[in-house]
Protein backbone atom coordinates (compact mmCIF):
# COMPACT_ATOMS: atom_id res chain seq x y z
CA UNK A 1 0.00 0.00 0.00
CA UNK A 2 1.75 3.64 -0.68
CA UNK A 3 2.31 5.43 2.02
CA UNK A 4 0.66 7.95 3.96
CA UNK A 5 -0.15 11.37 2.25
CA UNK A 6 0.21 12.93 6.04
CA UNK A 7 2.20 11.66 9.55
CA UNK A 8 -0.23 8.68 10.76
CA UNK A 9 -1.24 10.26 14.45
CA UNK A 10 -1.32 7.26 17.00
CA UNK A 11 -2.90 7.90 19.67
CA UNK A 12 -2.27 6.77 23.55
CA UNK A 13 -2.33 7.32 27.12
CA UNK A 14 0.86 9.13 28.55
CA UNK A 15 1.99 6.37 30.82
CA UNK A 16 5.48 5.22 30.41
CA UNK A 17 4.33 1.77 29.97
CA UNK A 18 1.50 3.07 27.34
CA UNK A 19 4.10 4.96 25.72
CA UNK A 20 6.50 2.06 25.17
CA UNK A 21 3.75 0.23 23.67
CA UNK A 22 3.05 2.98 21.36
CA UNK A 23 6.54 3.17 20.19
CA UNK A 24 6.76 -0.51 19.73
CA UNK A 25 3.67 -0.62 17.23
CA UNK A 26 5.00 2.62 15.56
CA UNK A 27 7.92 0.68 15.10
CA UNK A 28 6.52 -2.58 13.90
CA UNK A 29 4.10 -0.08 10.95
CA UNK A 30 7.47 1.28 9.88
CA UNK A 31 9.61 -1.59 9.24
CA UNK A 32 6.47 -3.45 7.58
CA UNK A 33 5.90 -0.90 4.72
CA UNK A 34 9.40 0.89 4.82
CA UNK A 35 8.02 4.15 6.21
CA UNK A 36 10.81 7.12 7.67
CA UNK A 37 10.56 8.16 11.40
CA UNK A 38 8.51 11.27 10.18
CA UNK A 39 5.82 8.64 8.81
CA UNK A 40 4.41 8.15 12.25
CA UNK A 41 3.58 10.48 14.97
CA UNK A 42 2.15 10.08 18.79
CA UNK A 43 -0.80 12.30 20.39
CA UNK A 44 -0.82 11.28 24.34
CA UNK A 45 -4.72 11.79 25.06
CA UNK A 46 -5.08 12.00 28.99
CA UNK A 47 -7.98 9.20 30.43
CA UNK A 48 -9.90 9.35 33.29
CA UNK A 49 -8.08 6.70 34.71
CA UNK A 50 -4.98 8.11 34.31
CA UNK A 51 -6.56 11.11 36.20
CA UNK A 52 -8.31 9.48 39.14
CA UNK A 53 -5.71 7.07 41.37
CA UNK A 54 -7.45 7.42 44.55
CA UNK A 55 -10.35 4.94 43.77
CA UNK A 56 -11.09 1.22 42.26
CA UNK A 57 -11.74 1.23 38.34
CA UNK A 58 -14.85 -0.39 39.52
CA UNK A 59 -16.54 2.77 41.69
CA UNK A 60 -15.91 5.20 38.86
CA UNK A 61 -16.85 3.80 35.24
CA UNK A 62 -14.89 0.52 34.76
CA UNK A 63 -12.66 -0.21 31.51
CA UNK A 64 -14.38 2.60 29.76
CA UNK A 65 -11.99 5.10 31.84
CA UNK A 66 -9.26 4.11 29.67
CA UNK A 67 -10.50 4.01 26.68
CA UNK A 68 -13.54 6.82 26.38
CA UNK A 69 -11.50 9.67 25.62
CA UNK A 70 -9.41 7.79 23.12
CA UNK A 71 -12.74 6.58 21.29
CA UNK A 72 -13.80 9.99 21.22
CA UNK A 73 -10.40 11.16 19.68
CA UNK A 74 -10.69 8.62 17.00
CA UNK A 75 -14.71 9.59 16.29
CA UNK A 76 -13.47 13.32 15.81
CA UNK A 77 -10.74 12.54 13.55
CA UNK A 78 -8.07 13.53 15.95
CA UNK A 79 -6.02 10.35 15.82
CA UNK A 80 -5.87 7.42 13.42
CA UNK A 81 -5.51 4.55 15.23
CA UNK A 82 -5.26 4.10 19.29
CA UNK A 83 -3.14 1.51 21.29
CA UNK A 84 -4.14 -0.34 23.97
CA UNK A 85 -3.03 -2.85 26.40
CA UNK A 86 -5.66 -5.14 25.44
CA UNK A 87 -6.71 -6.24 28.91
CA UNK A 88 -8.00 -2.46 29.35
CA UNK A 89 -10.11 -2.88 26.38
CA UNK A 90 -14.36 -3.55 27.53
CA UNK A 91 -15.52 -6.46 26.32
CA UNK A 92 -18.14 -4.87 23.81
CA UNK A 93 -16.49 -2.08 21.42
CA UNK A 94 -18.89 0.71 19.47
CA UNK A 95 -19.71 -0.62 16.30
CA UNK A 96 -17.69 2.03 14.50
CA UNK A 97 -14.30 1.00 16.01
CA UNK A 98 -12.66 -2.23 15.18
CA UNK A 99 -9.58 -4.31 16.99
CA UNK A 100 -7.66 -3.68 13.68
CA UNK A 101 -4.22 -5.38 15.23
CA UNK A 102 -2.31 -7.04 17.67
CA UNK A 103 1.57 -7.07 18.68
CA UNK A 104 2.99 -10.41 19.45
CA UNK A 105 2.33 -11.15 22.93
CA UNK A 106 4.91 -10.98 25.60
CA UNK A 107 4.31 -12.58 28.98
CA UNK A 108 1.30 -13.69 30.30
CA UNK A 109 2.13 -13.85 33.66
CA UNK A 110 2.22 -12.21 37.01
CA UNK A 111 5.07 -11.30 38.96
CA UNK A 112 5.16 -11.18 42.93
CA UNK A 113 6.71 -7.91 44.29
CA UNK A 114 8.29 -7.49 47.51
CA UNK A 115 8.43 -11.19 48.69
CA UNK A 116 10.04 -14.50 46.77
CA UNK A 117 6.23 -16.33 47.35
CA UNK A 118 3.37 -16.19 49.21
CA UNK A 119 4.58 -18.33 51.80
CA UNK A 120 7.43 -15.74 52.65
CA UNK A 121 4.43 -13.38 53.60
CA UNK A 122 3.82 -12.75 57.15
CA UNK A 123 0.72 -13.26 59.06
CA UNK A 124 -2.22 -11.53 57.91
CA UNK A 125 0.11 -9.81 55.27
CA UNK A 126 -0.59 -6.79 53.57
CA UNK A 127 -1.19 -7.08 49.58
CA UNK A 128 -1.84 -4.19 47.37
CA UNK A 129 -3.71 -4.72 44.03
CA UNK A 130 -6.51 -2.98 42.32
CA UNK A 131 -7.20 -6.15 40.59
CA UNK A 132 -10.15 -8.23 41.41
CA UNK A 133 -8.68 -10.99 39.95
CA UNK A 134 -5.45 -10.66 41.92
CA UNK A 135 -7.28 -9.68 45.18
CA UNK A 136 -9.25 -12.91 44.86
CA UNK A 137 -6.33 -15.34 43.63
CA UNK A 138 -4.28 -13.66 46.42
CA UNK A 139 -7.12 -14.11 48.99
CA UNK A 140 -7.16 -18.23 47.55
CA UNK A 141 -3.71 -18.69 48.01
CA UNK A 142 -3.67 -16.20 51.32
CA UNK A 143 -6.94 -16.39 53.30
CA UNK A 144 -5.36 -14.29 56.08
CA UNK A 145 -4.11 -11.66 53.64
CA UNK A 146 -5.70 -8.27 53.30
CA UNK A 147 -6.14 -6.95 50.53
CA UNK A 148 -5.52 -2.45 49.89
CA UNK A 149 -6.13 -0.70 46.92
CA UNK A 150 -3.26 0.07 44.90
CA UNK A 151 -3.73 1.91 41.52
CA UNK A 152 -1.03 4.15 39.13
CA UNK A 153 1.66 3.37 36.68
CA UNK A 154 3.99 0.76 38.19
CA UNK A 155 6.64 3.43 39.35
CA UNK A 156 3.75 5.11 41.71
CA UNK A 157 2.72 1.18 42.68
CA UNK A 158 6.31 0.34 43.54
CA UNK A 159 7.02 3.18 45.36
CA UNK A 160 4.02 2.76 47.75
CA UNK A 161 5.26 -0.89 48.27
CA UNK A 162 8.92 0.60 48.86
CA UNK A 163 6.89 3.51 51.59
CA UNK A 164 5.84 0.26 53.49
CA UNK A 165 2.27 0.46 52.43
CA UNK A 166 2.04 -3.17 51.78
CA UNK A 167 4.12 -6.07 52.29
CA UNK A 168 3.44 -7.41 48.27
CA UNK A 169 2.20 -6.08 45.74
CA UNK A 170 1.43 -7.79 41.84
CA UNK A 171 2.19 -6.91 38.50
CA UNK A 172 2.28 -7.95 34.95
CA UNK A 173 5.40 -9.42 33.60
CA UNK A 174 4.85 -7.61 30.40
CA UNK A 175 4.69 -4.46 31.83
CA UNK A 176 7.43 -4.90 33.88
CA UNK A 177 9.74 -6.16 31.00
CA UNK A 178 8.84 -3.50 28.49
CA UNK A 179 9.76 -1.05 30.94
CA UNK A 180 13.42 -2.73 30.88
CA UNK A 181 12.70 -4.09 34.65
CA UNK A 182 12.50 -7.61 34.23
CA UNK A 183 14.70 -8.31 36.63
CA UNK A 184 11.70 -7.24 39.37
CA UNK A 185 9.76 -9.70 41.21
CA UNK A 186 9.43 -13.40 41.41
CA UNK A 187 7.39 -14.85 38.64
CA UNK A 188 4.34 -16.41 39.10
CA UNK A 189 3.29 -19.77 37.19
CA UNK A 190 0.04 -19.47 35.53
CA UNK A 191 -1.34 -22.62 37.26
CA UNK A 192 -0.82 -20.94 40.63
CA UNK A 193 -2.41 -17.53 39.17
CA UNK A 194 -4.24 -17.69 35.99
CA UNK A 195 -4.16 -14.31 34.43
CA UNK A 196 -6.32 -11.68 33.16
CA UNK A 197 -7.92 -11.98 29.68
CA UNK A 198 -5.72 -10.34 26.72
CA UNK A 199 -3.20 -10.06 29.28
CA UNK A 200 0.20 -9.47 27.68
CA UNK A 201 -1.31 -8.44 24.67
CA UNK A 202 -1.10 -4.90 23.16
CA UNK A 203 -3.77 -3.71 20.35
CA UNK A 204 -4.39 -1.01 18.14
CA UNK A 205 -7.91 -0.03 16.93
CA UNK A 206 -9.00 2.47 14.03
CA UNK A 207 -12.34 3.43 12.55
CA UNK A 208 -14.08 0.29 11.17
CA UNK A 209 -14.69 2.67 7.98
CA UNK A 210 -11.02 3.46 7.65
CA UNK A 211 -9.93 1.03 4.70
CA UNK A 212 -6.69 2.63 4.44
CA UNK A 213 -5.83 2.41 8.44
CA UNK A 214 -7.11 -1.04 8.22
CA UNK A 215 -4.70 -2.43 5.50
CA UNK A 216 -1.48 -0.64 7.24
CA UNK A 217 -2.51 -2.51 10.57
CA UNK A 218 -3.03 -5.51 9.27
CA UNK A 219 0.54 -5.88 7.98
CA UNK A 220 1.49 -6.25 11.80
CA UNK A 221 -1.35 -8.12 13.15
CA UNK A 222 0.02 -11.42 15.06
CA UNK A 223 -2.66 -13.59 14.04
CA UNK A 224 -1.66 -16.49 16.96
CA UNK A 225 -2.04 -13.48 19.74
CA UNK A 226 -4.91 -12.10 17.99
CA UNK A 227 -6.81 -15.49 17.63
CA UNK A 228 -6.06 -16.53 21.41
CA UNK A 229 -6.88 -13.31 22.99
CA UNK A 230 -10.12 -12.60 21.39
CA UNK A 231 -10.92 -16.39 22.54
CA UNK A 232 -10.42 -14.48 25.86
CA UNK A 233 -12.73 -12.06 25.27
CA UNK A 234 -15.22 -14.22 24.18
CA UNK A 235 -15.41 -15.97 27.32
CA UNK A 236 -15.80 -12.32 28.92
CA UNK A 237 -19.05 -11.41 27.05
CA UNK A 238 -20.73 -14.51 28.02
CA UNK A 239 -19.95 -14.16 31.38
CA UNK A 240 -20.96 -10.25 31.67
CA UNK A 241 -17.94 -9.62 32.98
CA UNK A 242 -17.20 -6.50 34.77
CA UNK A 243 -14.40 -4.84 37.16
CA UNK A 244 -16.52 -6.11 40.02
CA UNK A 245 -15.72 -9.60 38.72
CA UNK A 246 -12.71 -11.60 39.28
CA UNK A 247 -12.12 -13.72 35.75
CA UNK A 248 -9.06 -15.36 34.78
CA UNK A 249 -8.57 -16.77 30.99
CA UNK A 250 -5.78 -17.65 28.84
CA UNK A 251 -5.43 -19.22 25.93
CA UNK A 252 -2.72 -21.13 23.65
CA UNK A 253 -2.50 -22.70 20.74
CA UNK A 254 -1.41 -25.96 21.03
CA UNK A 255 -1.48 -28.33 17.76
CA UNK A 256 -3.93 -26.07 15.84
CA UNK A 257 -6.36 -25.67 17.88
CA UNK A 258 -6.87 -23.58 20.83
CA UNK A 259 -6.31 -24.22 24.49
CA UNK A 260 -8.83 -22.34 26.95
CA UNK A 261 -8.05 -22.06 30.31
CA UNK A 262 -10.87 -19.88 32.57
CA UNK A 263 -12.01 -19.45 35.93
CA UNK A 264 -14.45 -17.17 38.25
CA UNK A 265 -13.90 -16.77 42.04
CA UNK A 266 -15.27 -15.32 44.68
CA UNK A 267 -13.89 -11.92 46.32
CA UNK A 268 -12.66 -13.97 49.31
CA UNK A 269 -11.25 -16.94 47.24
CA UNK A 270 -13.29 -19.51 48.96
CA UNK A 271 -15.42 -20.22 45.76
CA UNK A 272 -14.16 -21.27 42.05
CA UNK A 273 -15.11 -22.23 39.42
CA UNK A 274 -13.50 -23.52 36.46
CA UNK A 275 -13.55 -25.10 33.12
CA UNK A 276 -11.12 -25.80 29.82
CA UNK A 277 -11.31 -26.80 26.13
CA UNK A 278 -9.91 -27.07 23.09
CA UNK A 279 -11.31 -25.47 20.39
CA UNK A 280 -11.09 -24.59 16.65
CA UNK A 281 -9.40 -21.39 15.72
CA UNK A 282 -12.05 -18.19 15.51
CA UNK A 283 -14.73 -20.08 16.93
CA UNK A 284 -15.92 -17.37 19.84
CA UNK A 285 -19.38 -18.99 20.26
CA UNK A 286 -17.89 -22.08 21.71
CA UNK A 287 -15.67 -19.80 23.72
CA UNK A 288 -18.34 -17.49 25.02
CA UNK A 289 -20.66 -20.74 25.85
CA UNK A 290 -17.76 -21.45 28.67
CA UNK A 291 -18.33 -18.19 29.64
CA UNK A 292 -22.25 -19.08 30.54
CA UNK A 293 -21.22 -22.72 31.49
CA UNK A 294 -19.33 -21.32 34.26
CA UNK A 295 -22.13 -18.95 35.72
CA UNK A 296 -24.77 -21.76 35.72
CA UNK A 297 -22.13 -24.32 37.73
CA UNK A 298 -21.50 -20.82 39.61
CA UNK A 299 -23.24 -20.02 43.61
CA UNK A 300 -25.85 -17.64 43.67
CA UNK A 301 -23.22 -15.20 45.67
CA UNK A 302 -20.80 -15.75 42.83
CA UNK A 303 -23.42 -15.20 40.04
CA UNK A 304 -24.43 -12.18 41.21
CA UNK A 305 -20.76 -10.80 40.71
CA UNK A 306 -21.76 -10.71 37.35
CA UNK A 307 -25.39 -9.52 37.14
CA UNK A 308 -26.73 -6.39 36.23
Amino acid sequence: MKRPERPLRLGTRGSPLALAQAHMTAQALRDAHGWDQDAITTVIVQTSGDRIQDRALAEIGGKALWTKELDRALAEGEIDCAVHSMKDVETIRPDAIRIAAMLPRADVRDRLVGVENFADLPPQPIVGTSSPRRAAQVKRLRPDAQIILFRGNVATRLAKLEAGEAHATLLAAAGLDRLGQADIGATIEIDTMLPAPSQGAVGIETLADNDSMLGWLAAINHRDTFDCVMAERAVLRGLGGTCHSPIAALALLEGGQIHLRAEIISPEGDETVRDEARLARGDLDAAEAIGRGMLERASPALRSLFEG
